[in-house]
């Protein structure tokens, strides 16, 4: 009998659901305080933050759900790993308050994880698996 667990197919899913998750949070966080984030924005001096708002909920919200899905996983890994790196960059920057310092690492980091499930693909587990395995069988 075959090992019923198969790292190969459960991790990858797992990583992707891990990543996205933080995404997925933040958007929600951002939906339902729109006017602190925007305050945020405002606060390192970006302009049109109400348009900030609205891209950054986009992001999270339909980029998280995409990564968890495995939909568009690769394009969908590298927007979100440029976000994390721009996101980073604009909003801890400030590197000799330790909590900042945290967070810009933390941003980086996830970077890093979004960059190998680019370089990688989704696994398994995903709806681009089973896309590419659809489009197989009718080829075939």
């Amino acid at each position: 009998m075959k090992n019923a667990f198969n790292s190969q197919s459960v991790l990858p899913v797992i990583g992707r659901v891990l990543l996205a998750t933080i995404f997925v949070a933040s958007g929600i966080g951002k939906l339902a305080a729109p006017a602190a984030t925007i305050g945020y924005i405002q606060s390192v001096g970006l302009p049109l933050a109400s348009v900030g708002l609205i891209i950054a909920i986009a992001v999270e919200l339909g980029g998280g759900l995409m990564l968890a899905l495995g939909i568009k996983t690769r394009l969908v890994a590298l927007g979100l790993a440029a976000f994390s790196i721009v996101t980073g960059l604009l909003f801890h920057h400030a590197i000799g308050d330790q909590n900042q310092m945290i967070h810009l690492l933390k941003n980086f980091a996830m970077a890093g994880g979004l960059l190998q499930i680019a370089a990688f693909g989704a696994g398994a587990y995903s709806l681009d698996q089973r896309t590419e395995r659809l489009v197989q069988a009718r080829g075939a």
